[in-house]
C-alpha cells in the first residue's frame, strides 16, 4: 500500500495580534491536492522524513500539528491524525522552504556517490547520479506549483506568515 499526502497551505492573518481583529490567527487558504497530487516518498523523505529511503536530511520531520491550526485545517486533518488514520503529521513554513540548499545531496544514495559515474555492464553504459534536493522537489515535479502558491502568499503576508501542513496515509 502507497502512502499519500494531505494538507494544505495556510496563512497568518495581518491583524491576528491587533485589537480590533477577533478571528483565528492562522487561515486555510487552500488544499494541497489540486496543486500536487503524486506519491514520492523522495519528497516525503526530503521534506518531513516520511518513507525517507533515499536518506535526505528531512526539512521538518515530526513537528505534529500547530497548536494554531486553523480550522479549516483541523476539520481536514485534525481527526484523522487524532485516531491515527493519518500520521508523519508536520508543518513547514515558507520561509524555511525558500532558504532550501537546492544542491543539497541525499547522503545515502548509491552509497555515498557524490558525482556523476559512468558504467559499462554488459555493453550497456549506466550513469549514476546523486540525488539533489532540487532534482526531488523541482522542476518536473509537482512541488513548484505548492512553491509558486506560497511565494505568492508570502509576498502579501510574509515568509513566516505562510506555512504547509501535511500528514500522511
Amino acid at each position: 500500500m502507497s502512502t499519500d499526502i494531505h494538507g494544505g497551505i495556510e496563512f497568518r492573518h495581518p491583524g491576528a495580534d491587533t485589537d480590533y481583529y477577533e478571528g483565528e490567527p492562522w487561515v486555510a487558504a487552500m488544499d494541497l491536492w489540486p496543486l500536487y497530487d503524486e506519491t514520492d516518498y523522495a519528497a516525503f523523505g526530503c521534506l518531513f522524513g516520511v518513507r525517507n529511503y533515499a536518506g535526505f536530511q528531512p526539512l521538518a520531520p515530526d513537528r505534529g500539528l500547530p497548536v494554531d491550526l486553523s480550522s479549516g485545517m483541523r476539520e481536514h486533518l485534525g481527526s484523522c491524525v487524532a485516531e491515527g488514520s493519518l500520521y508523519g503529521a508536520s508543518w513547514v513554513s515558507w520561509a524555511e522552504l525558500a532558504s532550501m540548499d537546492l544542491a543539497a545531496v541525499s547522503p545515502t544514495d548509491l552509497h555515498s556517490v557524490t558525482e556523476r559515474v559512468e558504467r559499462t555492464a554488459d555493453g550497456v553504459m549506466c550513469t549514476y547520479e546523486p540525488r539533489t534536493v532540487g532534482a526531488v522537489l523541482g522542476p518536473g515535479t509537482d512541488w513548484p506549483h505548492v512553491f509558486a502558491v506560497m511565494k505568492a502568499l508570502a509576498g502579501r503576508f510574509g515568509d513566516d506568515g505562510v506555512r504547509l501542513v501535511v500528514a500522511f496515509d
